[in-house]
């Protein structure tokens, strides 16, 4: 695949506010989390709140991280842990991952049927929501096919579009169902 064009300065701080307005409008649910996602990169791309940003990027990160991990590992005893249904959720999750990757893989294909600058598969296989794995998979397995090949900047996009499209599906569903 070509080189991607380096993006502009302008361009980097607009996205995360069209994004959220985009989001805001189609499904508000989401608004919240999407926000959150966005206002990361948003400070990140401004580059003038620099000692929150190393705030965010570090401390904060590692006590959101502690806090989580006690919080989801407190709730999980042995003996519900272990039971049927949850395992049975797991198994449906591995099903999950290895249809989307297989869809995106068949989708990619599909579309180079119709495409003049044809992209490799790999991309369409970083589209499920497992950020940053998927993306260095798609990485990897082109490296091994071709040495000379950079695919983590064209397989982080999608990638981060399934993180995105699962957030707004989740919180949309959560509102309805």
């Amino acid at each position: 695949m070509k080189q991607l064009r380096p993006d502009s300065r302008l361009e980097k701080i607009v996205y995360p506010i069209v994004a959220t307005v985009v989001i805001i409008l189609l499904p508000p649910p989401a608004a919240p989390l999407v926000g959150l996602f966005m206002i990361g990169s948003l400070f990140r791309e401004c580059k003038v709140v620099d000692r929150l940003l190393k705030t965010l990027q570090n401390e904060l990160l590692n006590v959101v991280t502690i806090v989580l991990g006690i919080a989801v590992g407190s709730t999980m005893k042995a003996d519900i842990f272990l039971k049927p249904q949850p395992i049975f959720i797991f198994i449906l999750g591995v099903v999950a991952f290895a249809f989307s990757t297989v869809g995106g893989i068949l989708l990619a294909k599909f579309m180079n049927l119709f495409l003049k600058e044809k992209i490799t598969p790999l991309i369409g296989s970083a589209g499920v929501s497992a950020v940053p794995m998927a993306a260095r998979v798609s990485q990897r397995v082109g490296q091994e096919a071709d040495p000379k090949n950079h695919l983590l900047m064209h397989a982080t996009g999608p990638n981060v579009a399934g993180v995105i499209g699962t957030a707004v599906a989740r919180q949309v569903c959560s509102s309805r169902c």
